[in-house]
């Protein structure tokens, strides 16, 4: 039951064919993210938001304010690719991050619109790749592992389903 918890879709697993058609699916999902999100947890209570989506996990109010951190890091990462050769990308601890005790004072609407106003740069961008730009790559500091671009896209696609669907589930389980 925890690893249905906590991959509620499954895990990413990178297609081997990526083409145009599975880009702009992707895109499409990166597009609708934002929205998606707001409506899930519109009218959501304090006590409903600090209920963690399984045990030992997350609150439904840290999935929130993560996602725009992740995403504005991936955000930057394109930038990176796209203007330099190959580079190492900088690397974070998303956990210590989620507990950095000031975010239970951001309103939840401050990363809704951050992760609504990043998506909607981040699609402009990524619409606008010519196929070679999607072929750029960036390596990851951690185990030196190099990632192309539009196989990022699907990662980051998947990345704000994952997290949206803790929240969905949640809320089922919880009749809220």
């Amino acid at each position: 039951m925890t690893t249905t918890l906590s991959y509620p879709i499954g895990e990413y697993k990178k297609p081997e064919h990526i083409d145009t058609p599975q880009i702009n699916a992707w895109i499409s999902e990166i597009e609708a993210l934002p929205r998606q999100l707001s409506d899930a947890v519109l009218n959501l209570s304090n006590e409903q938001l600090d209920t963690p989506y399984r045990p030992n996990g997350w609150t439904v109010r840290q999935v929130i304010h993560h996602l725009p951190d992740s995403h504005i890091g991936s955000y930057c990462r394109f930038h990176w690719a796209l203007t330099e050769d190959n580079p190492v990308i900088k690397a974070y601890d998303e956990k210590a991050w989620a507990e950095l005790p000031y975010q239970e004072e951001v309103p939840i609407t401050t990363s809704l619109g951050m992760l609504e106003n990043i998506h909607l740069r981040w699609a402009i961008l990524l619409k606008n790749l010519t196929s070679e730009q999607l072929e750029k790559t960036f390596v990851h500091p951690e185990d030196g592992t190099l990632y192309i671009l539009k196989s990022v896209i699907g990662m980051y696609a998947w990345h704000g389903k994952h997290h949206l669907a803790h929240i969905v589930n949640l809320k089922k389980r919880m009749n809220w």
